[in-house]
């Protein structure tokens, strides 16, 4: 049988599933000197993987970015306790080594297809298979202070503040080194992170990406200037990979945003809401 023809097979026979990815870190790095790496996600629902299982032998097709091989993917599944079978079909809509979490929201879409979906169980996995991961296997993956290169959860964090974001990504793709943990310590602006209305969630991240990029690069990006241009609360990035959000309170996003990011070299912009209860 054929892909296409598993695709045929009856509806209830056929898993379809999207996993949003992310538009880099509000915070990242380490957690004392010698701590773990830890990082709270900044959720982006418009970018994601889409993943289609349908019966029959394994099989996996891959339109566009090739994010893993079928040896890969039988390993995947058989690290998830699922039967290491169905005909797979997975898409992107977020760039690989974009600093998105297109790998992990990979991962868990095919897992999820798979009929795999306990959080727990779908971050081993995904740990096993990448090194490194995103907590995009939980609903609320903003909510959690995660350990990447560990794949445990290292606290539960109260819910953001409401935002609107507009981001895109500058500069090359840089695939995550999950032996990397040349981080800036953070364990600073986490204190009170709880607590921080917009402004001090704003404001820390600011800090962390500012952290980040004095320590590893790249020289010379603009997100900063162009956030204190269009009068920005802050910004974030993408500590391993281009990602770039600047942060303003809802509906303040000024008119000409996207067209400044453009014309600053920034690519696939978009835009976007997240935060409250």
């Amino acid at each position: 049988m054929t892909l296409a023809a598993g695709l045929k097979a009856p509806a209830e026979a056929i898993r379809r599933v999207r996993v949003a990815g992310h538009l880099g870190e509000l915070l990242q790095g380490r957690l004392g000197p010698d701590g773990p790496l830890a990082l709270v996600t900044l959720p982006c629902p418009g970018l994601g993987a889409e993943a289609i299982r349908a019966p029959g032998p394994l099989a996996l097709d891959q339109p566009g970015a090739q994010m893993l091989t079928l040896p890969a993917l039988c390993d995947l599944l058989a690290a998830a306790g699922a039967t290491p079978d169905g005909r797979f079909r997975l898409t992107l809509d977020l760039p690989p080594g974009g600093g998105a979490g297109a790998s992990t929201a990979a991962r868990v879409a095919l897992l999820h297809a798979a009929g795999v979906t306990d959080p727990a169980t779908v971050a081993r996995a995904c740990l096993a298979s990448e090194g490194a991961s995103d907590p995009l296997m939980f609903d609320r993956p903003e909510r959690l202070l995660w350990a990447s290169r560990e794949g445990r959860v290292l606290a539960e964090l109260p819910p953001l503040p409401p935002m609107e974001l507009v981001g895109g990504f500058f500069g090359p793709a840089r695939r995550t080194d999950p032996a990397d943990l040349a981080f800036p310590d953070i364990s600073d602006l986490l204190e009170g992170w709880g607590a921080a209305d917009l402004a001090g969630v704003a404001r820390r991240a600011s800090l962390s990406a500012a952290r980040c990029l004095q320590l590893r690069g790249p020289a010379g990006d603009p997100t900063a200037a162009l956030a204190h241009g269009l009068g920005a609360l802050g910004w974030a990035i993408g500590h391993t990979g281009p990602a770039r959000a600047l942060i303003f309170p809802p509906g303040a996003v000024p008119r000409g945003a996207a067209e400044a990011l453009q014309a600053a070299g920034f690519s696939r912009i978009t835009r976007f809401r997240i935060g409250g209860a």
